[in-house]
């Protein structure tokens, strides 16, 4: 008889609770991971996941087998896995993190549970962050995380019992169906990298995190850059919250109060990360439906829609910032907070855009996608939810304040690079003759707008507030703002801000 930990986003041997209970139980200990081809058939994953996924597999079977073990991958859907190996070995114990994923991971896992209790074989799920199942209500909720996180941290096992079983081979993007997906500057994934870039984070980098990480030309090197580790569990929520507590101590201590703030925003934005994943956990419908189902048919999709989403996610609209925010993205997989939301609700906003093919767009080209956290920001980006702001960002405000001498714009499209840094935030305003003198052709060498931002802001502010009226909107609100709101925040039952408002009703969230 076996213990198997099925390893999921979880990719680590330190603070692994799952891994820690199956080394105490002294038998024999198979380290599986299960490479479902029906999951890369959903339409968030792509090829700059696999490459990241296969970079963690490879530094976990290095860390296993330092302790005796190895991986053991096998390739196939996960119930007839589990099915093959206790027939075939007998399975004492499948422990496993709980995962708060994508609607198919949902209805995976509770097939694994109804197998696992139909064949008497014990599944013991073990919480991970500070996301809590079946809790009832956010009422203690902040209480509760806090305890969680200041536990302490489960050294990894010195050793372990292997059972030792053949593994497969990993297969390839192209073998799983995946569209070629170039990502040139994408970071590399395992505990190593995730390790080195919360180090320097924390002591180096980071100094400037409050006042940069706004911004796409400072971000990328001021952030932590450790989201798409903690999305796949290289490195635990906890040894990362301690971690930042303890260089904030020090960074008080040293008394250098500006380098101490900064850790603190991070902080705080790592109780948030929970914050978000638990609306998921609680309600899983958040990945296709509206959370305020007034919205429901608001952003009707025609038949231009899909061209669309293309011309936006490819960094063709015409509107300079967006479409070098876009372009990065692509080639590196990554965006810091504003910017994600400043596209999302371009996209939902200026585009008309029904949220769900643009969140699922924006997913693939994540390379830190993480469900719990990116479809409750596509629903709030999007003015959906029923308790939040409507912001709309006005692109060229934001391009002129987070890129005032267009040197990102000038990285990411070139075919810009010699206007003027009074036009190359809205091309469309330059002179005839200095757009020709320039290189410059709307049309040809670069997109025409594909709306008058102003125009279309007015009337897309128009029929999304036009939704919040009413007794019926109003107590509906109320109900999402008690079942999802956060007690800490000190947010008010439902949204009675004016619409001047400037600031979101929540923190942002980005590393």
């Amino acid at each position: 008889m076996i213990h198997v930990v099925w390893f999921k986003r979880d990719l680590r041997v330190h603070d692994h609770a799952a891994l820690e209970a199956a080394a105490s139980s002294g038998a024999p200990v198979l380290a599986l991971y299960i490479l479902e081809p029906e999951l890369w058939r959903q339409p968030e994953m792509s090829g700059r996941h696999h490459a990241f996924l296969a970079e963690c597999l490879a530094d976990l079977d290095t860390a296993l087998k330092a302790r005796g073990a190895r991986l053991v991958v096998r390739v196939g859907e996960a119930v007839s896995v589990l099915h093959d190996l206790n027939a075939a070995h007998g399975i004492a114990a499948l422990h496993a993190h709980e995962e708060t994923g994508l609607l198919w991971t949902y209805a995976r896992d509770r097939a694994v549970r109804r197998w696992a209790r139909k064949a008497g074989v014990p599944f013991l799920e073990y919480r991970q962050h500070g996301v809590l199942r079946a809790h009832g209500d956010r009422d203690g909720w902040a209480k509760t995380w806090e305890r969680t996180m200041r536990a302490p941290t489960q050294a990894a096992p010195s050793h372990l019992r292997a059972a030792s079983l053949v593994s497969h081979d990993l297969p390839d993007a192209g073998g799983l169906g995946l569209e070629d997906d170039p990502c040139p500057d994408r970071q590399r994934g395992g505990r190593a990298e995730g390790v080195t870039l919360l180090r320097s984070f924390l002591a180096t980098r980071g100094r400037h995190y409050r006042k940069a990480m706004s911004t796409p030309l400072d971000g990328a090197a001021a952030c932590s850059r450790v989201s798409a580790h903690l999305a796949l569990g290289c490195l635990s929520m906890r040894e990362t919250y301690q971690a930042a507590l303890r260089a904030q101590a020090r960074w008080r201590q040293a008394e250098d109060a500006a380098f101490a703030q900064s850790v603190g925003s991070f902080v705080s934005r790592l109780h948030w990360h929970c914050h978000f994943i638990q609306k998921l956990e609680d309600e899983p419908e958040i990945e296709r439906r509206d959370l305020h189902q007034a919205y429901a048919g608001l952003r009707p999709i025609g038949p231009d829609h899909e061209a669309l989403v293309a011309a936006w996610i490819e960094g063709r609209t015409g509107f300079p910032f967006v479409d070098a925010c876009m372009r990065s993205l692509r080639s590196t997989g990554w965006l810091n907070f504003r910017m994600r939301s400043m596209v999302m609700a371009f996209s939902s906003y200026h585009l008309w855009q029904d949220w769900r093919r643009p969140a699922q767009a924006l997913a693939r080209q994540f390379t830190d996608f993480e469900p719990g956290i990116h479809y409750p920001q596509a629903q709030m980006q999007s003015g959906v939810t029923g308790v939040n702001v409507v912001r709309i960002y006005n692109p060229v405000k934001q391009s002129r304040d987070q890129d005032p001498g267009g040197v990102f714009i000038r990285r990411w499209a070139p075919e810009l690079s010699a206007l003027p840094d009074d036009f190359i935030h809205e091309p469309w305003s330059a002179p005839a003759d200095l757009l020709a003198a320039r290189g410059v052709r709307l049309g040809d060498s670069y997109p025409v707008r594909l709306v008058d931002h102003e125009a279309a802001a007015r009337v897309a502010r128009e029929k999304a507030y036009g939704v919040r009226t009413g007794p019926a909107f109003r107590a509906a609100a109320r109900a999402i703002q008690q079942k999802h709101g956060s007690r800490k925040s000190g947010l008010p039952p439902t949204e009675r801000r004016a619409r001047s408002a400037r600031k979101p009703s929540q923190s942002e969230f980005d590393f």
